[in-house]
């Protein structure tokens, strides 16, 4: 399959949750950016706080997904602070899920 930035999200919506919250990475807004370029795919990333202990672990399961759905290309996966997460930045889906407005 030929990477696009929606079947980026796509796959790591399908595959990457947040063992804690139970929902996904793209859901909760911690995806910021998705670049494509010849051969690689970059993801910018963020955690609800930066001293979540989950960090490598969930940026290695972005990497991990990506790797496995776009056989042949790179993936590079950073972990950035800025903007800061907040919960305006989930979805919609995923505000309902959690009861928010």
């Amino acid at each position: 399959m030929k990477p696009t930035t929606d079947a980026v999200r796509e796959v790591l919506r399908e595959r990457v949750i947040d063992p804690e919250l139970g929902i996904n990475v793209v859901d909760l807004g911690l995806i910021y950016d998705v670049q494509i370029s010849e051969g690689r795919i970059s993801v910018d990333m963020t955690l609800t706080t930066p001293g979540c202990p989950l960090a490598g672990t969930l940026a290695a399961q972005v990497e991990e997904a990506l790797r496995q759905a776009f056989e042949g290309y790179e993936v590079e996966v950073s972990l950035v602070w800025e903007p800061r997460w907040t919960p305006e930045m989930m979805s919609e889906e995923a505000r309902r899920y959690f009861g928010a407005p």
